[in-house]
């Protein structure tokens, strides 16, 4: 298709619905001598949901160009970010990524033929690009990295030196993969500038960049993994997909914040052959099936309140499920289905006197990097027995009889605050312990410790010189849950720990840090429900 393409409609394909283009002119000089080479780049850390489809949608036009397409897993930006995961974990996801991609691309009904993916490690350990990073931070301010990663880099008051060079290496990428153009959302625009600033000022040809537009969410605001009712998974089934567009955000006449019109115009209809249109089926009593051949039509049509958000919920169902079926088809098997358990581990429910690892249980704890394939047997001081929580610090004053101790105003979530004495005081000052995100053990029996009552713990790992508080994943929010793999409780009520059978203290006995700062109880990782490990720069230390 693409070999009998002119330069111009190839352009068309190839920058429809984006919000920006960076060197048109550039890109049509190239279109005139050849296809256009181009990448386009993920982590490879969340679950891929369906708001996937609209990045891939424009792969799509690309491909439908002749482009060729270069896919970057960047696994070890994954790795770097908070080590949220072991390698053996991303290897996994990367697999799964990849299967996914090929999976959408084919239900977008594009060929893969010019597609190809390339994960960072292969050749980010170089001495040749090691050398090139070194390069570049001879010549980029400090100042100018952390604005270029302003967008997508959290912006805290001493960001870690990973989150400075990010912005380099991903322009690095441009030229290591000698490629014309870089693809992305617009919340890259600094990034991508960036390059353009200093790549030529090591030799490297300046690069063309195509920003898509960043696409609201279903409950509006940014479609997010790990708020399940703001996305939808690529595996979810036709019930899943009814109930979450039911509670989609879809004001009437709002054209703006709707992530299911911004879904309809980036992805469904780009997806149409010749003659197809956006169809909205209605009972004949409420005026019958509405056609929109342009996408145009259909926005005018809600935004003058003459088609009903319910209407255009039950139309987009139906799109929605067209995409999703061959992904499910295409996962419907035993090697798909374990692909997909090892690269996304879920926490394992178990019940007393029972292992948790049948089945498909035991792949999941392999990958997840555990020394066994099952959790130990729930038992009386097993840590399904603990209730922990992403908590913030809110104050931190001195304990008032005691000089090496703190009083801790901890916001649990839930409009719930809890009073906790901790001695990291010694490690921190109080300046620097307020607004901290910390993990919070939330049912201790409440103690006085030296004439103040504490409600918890906050915890941390000890090490020989230094303690420090755990780390919590970033994106984490006041309130959510953590747990260990293999421990969900979540589902029920946890009761207060008995302090006078020491569970806390058998419990807290086999919690450690490992060689990599993962916070672990025996060999079993503490992480949120998303999968998403608590970590410490302390690594081999106990944690209390």
């Amino acid at each position: 298709m693409a070999s009998t393409l002119t330069p111009e409609e190839k352009e068309h394909l190839i920058t429809r619905n984006l919000q920006e283009v960076l060197g048109q002119d550039n890109l049509r000089a190239v279109l005139k001598e050849r296809d256009l080479k181009i990448y386009w780049g993920t982590a490879t850390t969340g679950k891929p949901h369906i708001a996937y489809f609209v990045p891939m949608s424009k792969v799509a036009d690309f491909l439908k160009a002749g482009c060729e397409v270069t896919i970057l897993f960047a696994d070890l930006h994954a790795y770097l970010d908070n080590m949220k995961a072991p390698w053996s974990l991303l290897k996994e996801r990367t697999k799964y990524y990849e299967a996914v991609i090929k999976a959408m691309l084919t239900s977008l009904g594009v060929p893969l033929d010019k597609l190809k993916f390339v994960c960072g490690t292969d050749y980010q350990l170089s001495k040749e690009y090691t050398l090139d990073v070194y390069r570049l931070s001879s010549v980029v301010t400090q100042h100018d990295a952390k604005k270029a990663g302003a967008e997508v880099v959290k912006q805290v008051e001493h960001p870690l030196m990973s989150g400075i060079l990010y912005p380099g290496l991903q322009a690095l990428d441009e030229e290591y993969l000698k490629v014309d153009a870089q693809f992305g959302g617009v919340d890259q625009r600094k990034i991508f500038t960036f390059a353009e600033k200093y790549l030529p000022q090591l030799g490297y040809a300046k690069r063309i960049h195509l920003m898509n537009p960043m696409i609201p969410g279903l409950a509006g605001g940014k479609m997010s993994s790990s708020e399940e009712d703001s996305k939808i998974d690529l595996l979810d089934s036709a019930a899943k997909v009814k109930s979450k567009i039911k509670k989609a955000f879809c004001e009437p006449g709002n054209i703006e914040d709707n992530g299911l019109l911004k879904f309809v115009k980036h992805v469904v209809y780009p997806m149409f052959k010749e003659g197809e249109a956006f169809t909205v089926h209605r009972k004949p009593d409420f005026g019958g099936d509405l056609v929109f051949a342009e996408y145009d039509q259909l926005e005018a049509c809600f935004a003058a309140q003459e088609l009903h958000p319910g209407d255009l919920k039950a139309a987009v169902e139906v799109y929605i499920n067209r995409l999703l079926e061959p992904i499910r088809k295409s996962f419907d098997t035993d090697y798909y289905r374990e692909l997909t358990e090892r690269a996304y581990p879920a926490p394992v429910k178990v019940q007393a006197g029972k292992q948790a690892g049948g089945g498909k249980a035991q792949p999941a704890a392999a990958a997840a990097g555990a020394g066994t394939n099952a959790a130990a047997a729930v038992g009386e001081n097993t840590p399904d027995k603990l209730e922990l929580k992403v908590g913030q610090i809110m104050d931190a004053v001195k304990h008032p009889d005691a000089d090496s101790l703190c009083v801790l105003t901890v916001d649990i979530g839930g409009g719930e605050r809890k009073a906790i004495v901790s001695n990291l005081m010694a490690h921190y000052t109080l300046e620097q312990l307020r607004d901290r995100f910390v993990v919070v053990l939330t049912n201790m029996k409440a103690s006085k410790i030296r004439g103040v009552e504490s409600e918890g713990l906050v915890l941390y790992a000890a090490g020989a010189e230094k303690c420090e508080a755990l780390a919590v994943p970033e994106g984490s929010k006041v309130g959510e849950r953590i747990i260990v793999e293999g421990f969900d409780n979540t589902g029920n009520p946890v009761p207060a720990l008995n302090p006078k059978k020491k569970v806390w203290d058998k419990i807290q006995a086999e919690l450690h840090t490992g060689t990599d700062g993962q916070a672990l109880w025996k060999e079993f990782s503490l992480m949120t429900l998303n999968g998403d490990r608590v970590t410490s720069t302390l690594a081999g230390c106990s944690i209390k």
